[in-house]
């Protein structure tokens, strides 16, 4: 509910607004990519198989709930944009996906190896980021 002035000198620097958006997300009761969708999507990621790992993931993306999904594609549509821009920028797919890859896809509890879990949550950002029009 708040009003915030987009005019005001605080939101010119990037990271500010970065940080904010990744806040908002991290701040959500359930991430973009649901609980429930956690372990099928570290799986998807962990198939050898590239094209049945991208039909899957695929599938996946379709099967998000209406709201996870139009906010995905917005948001991934967006990173993309800014990779496209990575001479200038320094974000590659892979900074971006280090960056968001946690904030997006995270387990309902840590109780399992964080590490682990993290270069997965990493990996499954960059596929759908390298695989965007496929994917949506």
């Amino acid at each position: 509910d708040e009003q915030l002035d987009l005019d005001d000198g605080r939101w010119e620097d990037i990271h500010v607004v970065t940080g904010a958006l990744k806040l908002f997300l991290r701040e959500l009761p359930e991430p973009l990519v649901p609980f429930s969708h956690f372990d099928k999507f570290i799986a998807a990621i962990k198939i050898q198989d590239l094209s049945l790992r991208g039909r899957c993931i695929r599938d996946l993306v379709q099967s998000l709930p209406p709201a996870h999904h139009d906010t995905m594609k917005v948001l991934f549509r967006h990173l993309c944009r800014v990779v496209e821009h990575k001479e200038e920028n320094r974000m590659s797919v892979q900074s971006v996906a280090i960056v968001f890859g946690p904030t997006l896809l995270r387990p309902a509890s840590e109780e399992g190896n964080m590490a682990m879990h993290m270069v997965f949550q990493n990996q499954v950002v960059e596929h759908i980021l390298n695989h965007y029009g496929y994917i949506f």
